[in-house]
């Protein structure tokens, strides 16, 4: 199940989405630009992870080694998102008053293969609306008001 969670993480193509989120972080001064991009690894993510995390979840309610699978997961998805949010802390980019765990946890909370259920796999949304959605609601709890930065492919 672990093998199977991190080729789906990965994403699609050669290189793996953590690294280019991370590539993206490096050289990009503008916030709203890798919030953006973002949102357009978390459309093409949460399609192939979601399902996977989902299953498990259920799995967890009768099987302990799933459950400690499904917490490990959820507590590495917080990890990153914190040093995703550090990453805008140290740049001066969060909006006054919240800090890197803070957003951290908000980075987690919209990650969340929940939220792909219910907006997705429920309401039905194409992926694309929803990383573009994913991405507009990170800016709106993150980052101080400012001007709109025009979508990532």
């Amino acid at each position: 199940m672990r093998a199977i969670c991190e080729h789906a993480l990965a994403g699609e193509g050669p290189v793996p989405a953590e690294t280019r989120s991370d590539d993206l972080q490096r050289t990009e001064p503008d916030p709203r630009t890798i919030i953006r991009g973002w949102g357009t690894l978390t459309a093409e993510v949460s399609p192939r992870i979601s399902p996977i995390l989902l299953l498990l979840r259920a799995a967890a309610s009768t099987d302990p080694q799933m459950a400690g699978l499904r917490a490990e997961l959820d507590a590495s998805r917080l990890h990153r998102m914190t040093g995703n949010a550090r990453s805008l802390a140290d740049a001066g980019h969060l909006r006054e008053g919240i800090t890197a765990e803070q957003a951290g946890e908000v980075l987690w909370a919209y990650s969340s293969p929940e939220l792909y259920e219910l907006l997705v796999l429920a309401r039905g949304w194409p992926a694309s609306r929803f990383g573009d959605f994913i991405a507009d609601a990170m800016i709106a709890a993150l980052l101080p008001p400012g001007p709109p930065a025009a979508r990532v492919p």
